[in-house]
């Protein structure tokens, strides 16, 4: 079912962990499968340069968490904002198909990580009492 790249993500993930008092954070789960990712990350002069993870879910969606994490790390927020669940997909070298929807809650939860970093930084309060799904 999957293939060994994902397996070797799952089995060995990179970036596990959370970062303390991150600059930007962002949660999100998929009611359908029941899977919930957290990321967290530290930005220095708008690029990141450190992405923690916390997923509660299956191979996949650890596997794209982890994925997503080291690609985003050195990317401008910019950059970072422009990685897709393709990308994710593409560099762990292909999910199953009734997986895709872990790679689009990665990409999901960079996104809200950056939205909460950039309310940061104009003093904005995001609220985050609830879990976004997607």
């Amino acid at each position: 079912m999957y293939n060994q790249k994902v397996l070797d993500a799952f089995a060995h993930p990179q970036n596990v962990g959370e970062i303390e008092n991150p600059d930007g954070e962002g949660t999100v789960g998929n009611a359908t499968c029941g899977d919930i990712m957290r990321i967290t990350l530290r930005i220095v002069d708008d690029r990141i340069v450190d992405a923690k993870f916390q997923t509660f879910g299956c191979a996949a969606a650890i596997a794209t968490s982890s994925t997503a994490t080291q690609m985003v790390i050195g990317m401008t927020v910019d950059e970072a904002l422009q990685l897709t669940n393709a990308r994710v997909v593409e560099e762990l070298e292909g999910l199953p198909p009734q997986k895709i929807h872990c790679s689009v809650l990665a990409e999901e939860a960079i996104k809200k990580a950056i939205e909460d970093y950039r309310a940061k930084k104009e003093n904005k309060t995001v609220d985050k009492s609830h879990i976004d799904y997607v």
